[in-house]
């Protein structure tokens, strides 16, 4: 907003009862607008988490592991083997459970 440097400047009374102003006529807009919603659009386009999916198929192809890869022994997440930070008794630990 650009800001005119040669006008009067205004009282603080003044900038009190503007600021007032003002925020009683965005009380009165943000009262006035209204969203119409229709509820059955609405319920539609929700997904709710126990849904059905038993006619789903899914369409993405599942790789085996790796030779240069490792499961997590705390989080078992398949990485990389530059992700390994160390062995406690045996079982392989990635960087980020070690941190």
């Amino acid at each position: 907003m650009a800001t005119d440097y040669d006008s009067p400047r205004k009282s603080d009374d003044e900038l009190t009862e503007d600021s007032l102003q003002e925020l009683q006529a965005r009380r009165m807009d943000k009262s006035s607008t209204a969203i119409d919603l229709d509820p059955d659009d609405v319920a539609e386009s929700l997904e709710l988490p126990g849904a059905d999916l038993s006619n789903e198929e899914l369409s993405f192809r599942v790789i085996p592991r790796q030779a240069d890869e490792f499961t997590c022994s705390c989080c078992f997440l398949v990485h990389h083997r530059s992700q390994l930070a160390e062995t406690r008794g045996g079982r392989l630990v990635c960087r980020e459970c070690a941190a």
